[in-house]
């Protein structure tokens, strides 16, 4: 089990490997395997057989899950990746950039 900052629906930016410096947004979050599938990155074409859903069968395009660790949250004002803190507020914990201090939560 690992644990993160991250959340669904959180824009992040790919540190490393084949789809370096691509953004997108989180689909899923697996914590147990420490994975993530973000939306756009990472994708691979699989082969379908013909079923009642696809009756023709063919071949299909998916976001496969790639490393936690080589995601970062992305700050529209920085414009980059950033680290993400975490400040408390009227008894609420925000998550907010540890470079501007802009809010990452609604």
């Amino acid at each position: 089990m690992i644990s993160t900052k991250l959340k669904k629906n959180d824009n992040v930016v790919v540190l490393s490997g084949a789809d370096k410096g691509r953004r997108g947004k989180i689909l899923f979050i697996d914590m147990k395997k420490g994975r993530v599938v973000v939306e756009g990155v990472n994708k691979k074409k699989k082969f379908v057989r013909p079923s009642q859903e696809n009756p023709k069968g063919g071949i299909i395009s998916l976001e496969y899950p790639i490393n936690i660790s080589k995601v970062m949250v992305f700050c529209d004002k920085c414009k980059k990746g950033v680290r993400v803190g975490v400040q408390l507020k009227d008894d609420n914990k925000i998550r907010v950039c540890r470079k501007c201090g802009k809010s990452f939560d609604k």
